[in-house]
């Protein structure tokens, strides 16, 4: 195996700084004892996470971007693992523009969207509700989930499911007892991508959301607009942990390897 040279591991190391550097910084400015963003070299505090205890707004933002990236992330894996092993498996008339279809929403910027669903909810009286939220949520992030299942269902040897077929075993066994646990990686991996895009999508949401169905994203825009406190780098620290809690229980219980074998 061919191993990377000194400028190629200074090279990546410099990327990965460049990278990390602002979330670093972010971190460090959320643990500032003074009521203006400073970096905490003088004095090290929680005083901007208790206030967070003391903000229901954030707290029940909170909650609605939860509740909304767990359910449209849910949906949308339940529709991407049969379109991804149809796509995957499958050659059809008509393949390649159903999988264009069902990519396109990276193509389209997030405020057309924002835009077209506004007029839809509201001429169909969603407008301002968390299912409507979720139907939007849903068709941006089905991408996600859909991709990386389809890398997995596409590595997948098919002569697994055709000896548990000749053993007796009917469509639905099969899919329970070796197709879905074969890319469970993939489908795990696409929900949590989905969840974290859904959690933090912010420009669709804006146009989509009401008093009562105000997301996290959506509340540090509009805390933002008002005043720039420590509360905001607070909030993106815990965001930040959490991702990358997410990102270690996939690597735990699967591995990243596995999770993109599909594209090796």
């Amino acid at each position: 195996m061919r191993r990377n040279g000194p400028l190629a591991l200074v090279f990546h190391a410099a990327f990965v700084m460049f990278i990390a550097a602002p979330l670093v910084a972010v971190g460090l400015v959320s643990f500032t004892d003074k009521a203006y963003l400073s970096m905490p070299f003088d004095g090290v505090s929680l005083r901007w996470y208790a206030a967070l205890l003391d903000a229901p707004a954030f707290l029940q933002a909170f909650q609605i971007s939860l509740v909304l990236g767990a359910a449209s992330a849910t949906i949308a894996t339940i529709l991407a693992v049969p379109a991804a092993l149809a796509l995957a498996r499958l050659d059809f008339r008509g393949r390649e523009a159903i999988n264009a279809l069902l990519l396109s929403p990276l193509l389209i910027p997030h405020v057309v969207l924002g835009v077209a669903f506004l007029r839809f909810f509201a001429g169909i009286g969603l407008y301002g509700t968390l299912a409507g939220l979720i139907m939007a949520h849903v068709v941006i992030i089905l991408p996600y989930a859909l991709r990386l299942t389809i890398a997995t269902a596409s590595a997948m040897d098919p002569r697994l499911e055709q000896a548990a077929a000749s053993l007796g075993a009917g469509p639905f066994p099969v899919f329970r007892r070796v197709t879905l646990p074969i890319i469970l990686p993939g489908v795990a991996s696409g929900w949590i991508l989905a969840f974290l895009t859904s959690f933090d999508e912010l420009t669709m949401t804006a146009f989509l959301a009401s008093p009562s169905t105000v997301t996290l994203p959506v509340r540090l825009y509009l805390h933002i607009e008002e005043t720039i406190d420590p509360m905001v780098a607070s909030v993106s620290t815990l965001l930040i942990v959490g991702a990358l809690a997410l990102m270690m229980v996939l690597d735990r219980v699967y591995g990243l390897d596995r999770v993109f074998i599909g594209k090796a």
